[in-house]
């Protein structure tokens, strides 16, 4: 089969959505079937190997992408944002929607906008009209979703918690999801496992910098208090708005010489940094709109040998087995999160490398897009 991705997020940039998007196609082609991606105009451009081929063609607007998205010829589509779902209004193709969390929660892009400055001449008055633009967007966007989405052939869910919320959030839909979780990529489950000798606990957290419900902030403020009894070195992977904030924070508590901030890393140097490091950290909220909707990264950690701390909220309860491949909090307060990270670095708890490894195994993609496989055929045809 043909199928057209239509995503508002693939690498190179970074995210777990985007992840869960070149994954997914790299499946599909394995398994067989021609797949086509279509981007934003403003994408960058990448290899991604062979049966993949990238369209930058969108511009993250109902009515003008569904112009575009005529042009070409699929036998199913796949939506991997529920902003994207009003495809289904346009299209006697199959759509099968991926839905995360906060694309549903607090749809992005906004899909809804009437675009007025393409309209004839009024785009002299593109900037005068953008406030409109944007309001009308914020408007509509939910305003097709709650249309868009029922017609789905079915809307895949990345965690129980999230089919909880979506459906709580679009009762409509009762009867349309499936919970088909995520995978880990290959080369983390077969990266390399080593035993950990550090002779200083090693802390790691890969994160986007620039969600506070991430908690990164609160993470520095417990180890600044572990500091005086407490050897550690904590690496920080990922970039973001936030960052200069979260420097500013490290030098102020005097923490240079243990907190390292290391950018954006390639996936190789990624993979080997967390099979070095004792504990992988990341404590999230849970938001009225937004959420952890399952948390790749988690697995992605345990498939290195490395188990992780989390809060028992949203999707992470499902990422993390409790004891085997990571530990919790119950509320990501500053405190909360001091006392478990010296409940670790003082081996009160312990985990096995291979008890993680053999955790994040139970997740590959292919049992992923084997959920979806069935539902790209047209209905009479099934």
């Amino acid at each position: 089969m043909h199928i057209g991705i239509v995503t508002s997020e693939f690498p190179p940039d970074i995210g777990g959505v985007e992840i869960y998007a070149l994954e997914f196609a790299q499946t599909l082609v394995t398994l067989g079937h021609q797949v086509s991606v279509f981007v934003h105009t403003h994408h960058q451009s990448a290899l991604y190997g062979d049966g993949i081929t990238l369209y930058p063609v969108l511009k993250f607007c109902r009515r003008v992408d569904r112009e575009i998205l005529k042009q070409f010829e699929v036998d199913a589509w796949h939506v991997m944002n529920a902003a994207h779902s009003w495809l289904t209004l346009e299209t006697d193709k199959p759509v099968v929607v991926s839905i995360h969390g906060n694309d549903f929660l607090n749809p992005y892009p906004l899909t809804g906008t009437p675009a007025l400055a393409s309209w004839g001449p009024l785009w002299r008055c593109s900037r005068l009209l953008a406030p409109l633009d944007h309001w009308l967007g914020k408007r509509l966007t939910p305003a097709y979703m709650h249309k868009a989405l029922p017609k789905a052939r079915i809307i895949l869910a990345n965690s129980e918690f999230t089919e909880q919320v979506f459906l709580a959030n679009f009762p409509e839909c009762a009867g349309k999801t499936l919970v088909a979780q995520v995978g880990v990529g290959d080369n983390f489950l077969t990266s390399l496992l080593t035993p950990k000798h550090n002779s200083i606990p090693q802390l790691i957290t890969v994160s986007r910098l620039s969600e506070p419900r991430k908690n990164i902030d609160k993470i520095i403020k417990a180890l600044a208090q572990l500091n005086a009894n407490t050897d550690f070195r904590y690496h920080i992977i990922g970039d973001g708005a936030f960052k200069p904030q979260l420097e500013s924070l490290v030098t102020s508590l005097g923490l240079e010489n243990k907190i390292h901030f290391l950018g954006r890393q390639p996936t190789k140097q990624v993979i080997d940094s967390m099979g070095e490091a004792d504990l992988f950290v990341l404590p999230s909220s849970t938001l009225p709109d937004s959420h952890e909707g399952f948390g790749i990264v988690y697995l992605e950690a345990a498939a290195c040998g490395t188990p992780s701390l989390a809060t028992q909220q949203a999707g992470a309860i499902e990422a993390i087995d409790d004891g085997r491949s990571g530990f919790f909090v119950d509320d990501p307060t500053v405190d909360n999160i001091k006392h478990a990270l010296q409940h670790f670095l003082d081996g009160q708890i312990s985990f096995s490398i291979k008890d993680c490894r053999h955790f994040a195994e139970q997740f590959t993609w292919q049992k992923v897009v084997e959920k979806a496989l069935p539902f790209y055929i047209p209905a009479n045809n099934s």
